[in-house]
């Protein structure tokens, strides 16, 4: 079994292993007695050791630190009932320990677990992560430097200016529309001035029914002399 897979539950004594988690839950084995029941997450917390850490007069450490230390001393474990026993013990073991935080219900805990981890032969070390992980983390992600843009859009501008001997497009400014609305004006004047003098017709038909001599209305003749 490995270290990472052991979890404490708060409310059972002891250690178990994490064997499947559910939405609700998650089924453990006793490391005691090696019984598998299902603990539900609505009355219990799962912790997993490796997540653990210990408050001491520095900055916190992780649970393994302190695991070590007491698997390296040659110091006979203290009675865990006896809270004297007990800060004397770790105050030799991991003197930086903040006994001010740490209480002995604390010390009580890492006391038997402890001893549950060597029962069951269980090497205390945390998990490392994938050498392909690692290096993915150490490698900073490198931006594509903008330049191939930048010359991309000189390019463009170059190509919209006029090759040499092409004449460059003149923009029609106010003025240029201006004279060229007064040069168009005298035309529409002319085109109207032509109008008018192509309907001279209807007038002439009516001076040549004015010059008609009037015709002579038929003399009545003389009455007959009875």
């Amino acid at each position: 079994m490995e270290y990472n897979k052991v979890i404490a539950v708060t409310g059972l004594p002891g250690l178990y292993e994490l064997l499947s988690s559910k939405a609700d839950g998650a089924i453990v084995r006793a490391l005691d007695d090696k019984t598998t029941r299902f603990v539900s997450s609505r009355i219990h917390n799962f912790s997993h050791l490796e997540s653990i850490e210990v408050y001491t007069v520095r900055d916190n450490v992780n649970l393994v630190d302190v695991l070590k230390a007491m698997e390296a001393s040659s110091e006979k474990l203290p009675d865990d009932k006896d809270n004297a026993a007990l800060k004397s013990y770790f105050g030799k073991v991991y003197p930086d320990l903040d006994f001010d935080r740490v209480y002995s219900s604390d010390l009580k805990k890492m006391v038997k677990w402890f001893s549950v981890l060597k029962a069951n032969d269980i090497e205390i070390k945390l998990s490392e992560a994938p050498a392909e992980e690692a290096e993915e983390a150490e490698t900073p992600e490198v931006e594509e430097a903008p330049a191939p843009k930048k010359k991309a859009a000189a390019k463009e501008e170059k190509s919209s200016e006029p090759a040499k001997g092409e004449e460059k497009p003149v923009k029609k400014t106010a003025k240029v529309e201006a004279k060229a609305e007064e040069e168009e004006k005298p035309k529409a004047k002319k085109s109207a001035a032509a109008k008018s003098e192509e309907k001279p017709a209807p007038k002439k038909k009516a001076e040549k029914a004015e010059e008609a001599p009037a015709a002579e209305k038929p003399k009545k003749a003389p009455a007959k002399k009875k």
